[in-house]
């Protein structure tokens, strides 16, 4: 029986990238999205490309602003999959409404930012490990990977986007405490900058100081998670934040035109949030 994951807004991007490589290493991979299902459109489409690359994509509309529509994925997953969950990867994530890119500061911008940022940025991604764990637990086996940022290191976009994602280590650290001993384990990973589809439309040679051509694949990030829950001793770095560079290096991973995406941990100041400098893997 292949492994089960669920992978949360993937429609596209780095969501999209996950289940794609997921689906390559034979997965049955779970993608939400608010997208309708049925009509060929984006959520559609990373189900098609998780099977064909082998794996088994099965595409489920879901507004995770909603705490029971995430409750009735985790009941779908429990009916067809005899309550078998493998891995859980926290990706969704939603645009303020009226967002045309993060340039005011904080006290011109509408305090309901905080309702997509932070509602759909960090709530949802709780009510979805809340919902994995009453699988994972049981089975006493399972891994839950928040897709964080080094927004949480230093400034990037708003306050509310760092708060978020701070959010996402710290409850993956905290997670990793109450989880101790069940088998479960948690992480939070920076990716770095990564060619989206957004990012690749926006017609520049950086962002931020760092040059798209060096930019990571959504699909490399796919391959750091895959490599991470094909490790037996995951659970030994259960609560880390990691970054999706390094992890690679460590593994051999490479992207997907076959180069080593550098890590951006120097040039927010270095050092770790949650776990060891070594960032949770041996020094290599």
């Amino acid at each position: 029986m292949s492994k089960v994951a669920l992978v949360t807004g993937a429609s596209r991007g780095v969501g999209k990238g996950i289940a794609s490589a997921l689906g390559a290493d034979g997965w049955t991979v779970y993608v939400t999205g608010r997208g309708p299902v049925g009509g060929g459109g984006p959520l559609d489409a990373t189900a098609a490309a998780v099977t064909e690359r082998g794996g088994t994509g099965i595409a489920v509309q879901c507004d995770h602003r909603d705490d029971a529509q995430i409750a009735d994925v985790f009941a779908r997953i429990r009916e067809e999959q005899d309550a078998r969950l493998d891995l859980l990867v926290n990706n969704v994530w939603a645009n303020p409404d009226g967002f045309a890119g993060f340039t005011e500061p904080f006290w011109q911008r509408p305090v309901s930012d905080w309702d997509s940022l932070i509602g759909v940025g960090l709530r949802a991604h709780y009510v979805a490990s809340v919902e994995a764990a009453k699988l994972m637990v049981p089975a006493g086996s399972g891994a839950i990977a928040n897709i964080s940022s080094f927004g949480t290191r230093g400034y990037l976009h708003s306050v509310l986007y760092g708060m978020s994602k701070a959010g996402l280590d710290k409850m993956a650290h905290d997670m990793a405490v109450e989880l101790e001993g069940t088998g479960v384990s948690t992480l939070s990973l920076w990716p770095g900058l990564v060619k989206t589809e957004f990012v690749m439309a926006m017609g520049v040679d950086d962002i931020e100081g760092f040059p798209i051509a060096d930019a990571e694949s959504p699909e490399f990030v796919g391959r750091v998670v895959v490599a991470l829950a094909g490790d037996p001793d995951l659970n030994a770095r259960s609560g880390h934040t990691l970054v999706t560079a390094e992890v690679a290096q460590h593994y051999g991973v490479t992207d997907v035109d076959g180069n080593q995406p550098i890590s951006h941990r120097a040039a927010f100041g270095g050092g770790a949030v949650f776990g060891p400098d070594t960032n949770g893997v041996p020094a290599c």
